[in-house]
Order: structure tokens, then sequence, then C-alpha cells
């Protein structure tokens, strides 16, 4: 289980797609993503030292929101070619993208 603590505004995003999230039971994720009670995916990586990689929430608390928006959006650039559903479902990607960043 990661020890990753999920901030407030990653809860809201979930909300706001119906979904919910708690800390994920992967070792190498940092959150769960559930439909109904239903897990849909694993977002948010965490290094090999334990330590999770920086997201928008996390960026907003460390350096601010103006360099935290030029993070978000680096970030969003940099995986827009990953596909964001496949077979009909949404990727892992799409839910760190809207949840995450």
């Amino acid at each position: 289980m990661s020890n990753y603590k999920i901030k407030d505004l990653q809860k809201d995003k979930a909300k706001k797609l119906g979904l919910t999230i708690k800390q994920s039971t992967s070792k190498n994720k940092k959150i769960d993503v559930f439909d109904k009670d239903v897990k849909v995916a694993s977002v948010g990586g965490i290094k090999k030292d334990g330590t999770p990689y920086n997201d928008y929430a996390t960026y907003i608390e460390n350096i601010g929101l103006e360099k935290a928006n030029k993070k978000r959006s680096a970030y969003l650039k940099r995986h827009a070619k990953e596909p964001k559903t496949k077979d009909g479902k949404k990727t892992n990607s799409y839910y760190a993208d809207k949840i995450l960043w």
C-alpha cells in the first residue's frame, strides 16, 4: 500500500466524474479509482524508493498555482498521444489526466 495522501482537489475531481478514489493497494501506484465500488484503475506513479511522483495538487502546495499550471500543461502535452479509451473503456491515462492533473 502506498503512503500517498490523497488531496481534496483530487477527491473533488473524482466526485465530479461520479467516481471515488482511495489510497492504492499497489505499492507502485498512488490511488485506486472506483466506479460504484468496482475498481476501474490504479493511477499515479511511485518511485522505487517509495516517493510518489508529483501531480497537480502536490505542485500547487509546493510551488504555487502559477508554476503548477505550467507543470500541468507540460504533463498534459507530454501524455496527449496516450489513448484515453480502449475497447470502449476509459484508460488509466484518462483517469490520471482527469483526477491527478
